[in-house]
């Protein structure tokens, strides 16, 4: 039985801890908040609540596999609801497309924007089928060594091609580039950047369908909360990890501050890695992706009819999600905002002629800075600098010896499934006590 120490309480730690203490191993999970969940817990004001990060999945086979391998099943736990559709996108000319999650419906939502589009779009999303697999064989599903990658996945990651040459070339209807760009641009990457296999994720979308959580994305970090407690796990909130100590090339505890120690044989580490000075200089190549500005809005009224997600391209992207808690009467939703943000988001919203600014009775703000301070760091994790990022990131081993790493600073995408792939690696590569 290895002592374990899980720095983090995100998703990726609260996954992390589940899985080892289930393994076998004696877990202390550190969280530097009072509360557990990050970016997967919830905001909450005048009765409204919103999802304070994601607000759906795909794959919901990452969030199945983690409660079968902690304890008991997840539907005995959540209710995972499947979502009809994706989002829907709407562009500067005034069309609009709802992206469902099947092939023949999204040949048939985008023939709707033009003759052909449809055929084009499944063409795009099926030539992303050998790169599914080859990563998720390679890559997401084992532990795989940046300096010794198998011919097939050193192949893809070494590829030159960018996400931004790869549409320019594919789609002569700037629509159809917008819509496969989407999720990268969502996250704050830029596509000249962007190796084009990440693009993988209009395949993921379709195979497996969007999804989410009935009462809200947090009950899933909730839920996983009183797994630990099932599994035995000792939790230390308000916490705050300074740095490693390491001896003979190897990790022995994590230093408290205060002239606290913790020893642990291993740590996992599932925050950013610059927050801990042994860790920092392995990184220092790497970038946090910049989270988005973002306002909570807690409305009265009558309001449009609006799916679970709607995606308002121009500059500023709009991205509106609703779905949150609301007293009767009410809706509660959440739009974030990226590019020129010269004006009031709400201000560039009625522009798009969605206007609530008179339904408004509670909001909350925050930008960019305020929520990597909240979390502790970017929960979008490194942004891409082109195909030599996926190198440079830490995960699921590191350098150091005794020392894993999971979380979005440890994936190639920041979404719950890399999240919840990395922690399900890092408990491979420990194994049973």
């Amino acid at each position: 039985m290895a002592r374990v120490v899980v720095v983090g309480g995100g998703f990726a730690g609260l996954a992390a801890a589940a899985r080892l203490a289930k393994l076998g191993h004696e877990v202390t999970l550190l969280e530097r908040s009072a509360t557990l969940g990050g970016a997967l817990g919830r905001v909450e004001a005048d009765g409204f609540t919103w999802d304070a990060g994601p607000s759906w999945t795909t794959l919901p086979a990452v969030v199945r596999d983690l409660f079968r391998k902690s304890g008991r099943p997840v539907e005995r736990e959540l209710d995972l609801v499947p979502l009809d559709v994706v989002r829907e996108h709407r562009f500067a000319d005034g069309t609009s497309v709802r992206v469902p999650p099947s092939r023949a419906g999204q040949v048939a939502a985008f023939d709707a924007l033009g003759p052909g589009l449809g055929q084009r779009w499944a063409e795009h999303v099926a030539s992303y089928t050998e790169v599914w697999e080859t990563l998720r064989r390679e890559y997401l599903e084992v532990p795989w060594d940046p300096a010794a990658p198998s011919r097939e996945l050193a192949a893809l990651l070494d590829s030159r091609q960018t996400m931004h040459r790869l549409l320019r070339r594919r789609f002569k209807d700037e629509r159809l580039a917008l819509v496969a760009g989407h999720p990268a641009v969502a996250e704050g990457h830029d596509l000249r950047n962007v190796p084009a296999w990440a693009g993988v994720t209009a395949y993921v979308e379709q195979r497996f369908g969007a999804w989410t959580v009935e009462g809200g994305m947090a009950r899933l970090a909730d839920a996983l909360t009183a797994r630990l407690a099932t599994r035995g796990v000792t939790v230390r909130t308000g916490t705050t990890v300074r740095d490693l100590v390491v001896r003979g090339g190897r990790v022995v505890a994590v230093d408290l501050g205060a002239g606290e120690t913790l020893d642990a044989d291993v740590v996992v580490v599932a925050v950013d890695p610059r927050l801990l000075p042994t860790l920092a200089p392995l990184v220092a190549r790497t970038m946090p992706a910049i989270p988005p500005v973002v306002a909570h809005l807690g409305l009265e009224g009558e309001v449009p009819d609006l799916p679970h997600e709607l995606v308002l391209h121009g500059d500023p992207l709009l991205v509106v999600r609703t779905g949150g808690g609301a007293p009767e009467g009410s809706s509660a939703w959440t739009v974030h905002g990226r590019g020129k943000l010269a004006e009031d988001l709400l201000r560039a919203l009625a522009r798009h002629r969605i206007d609530v600014r008179a339904n408004v009775v509670t909001r909350l703000d925050r930008t960019p800075r305020d929520l990597v301070e909240r979390w502790g760091g970017s929960p979008l994790g490194v942004v891409w600098q082109g195909r030599s990022t996926v190198r440079r990131r830490l995960g699921p081993t590191t350098p150091v010896a005794g020392v894993y790493a999971a979380g979005a600073h440890a994936t190639p995408g920041a979404g719950l499934p890399y999240v919840g792939l990395s922690a399900a690696l890092v408990a491979q590569a420990i194994g049973p006590a």
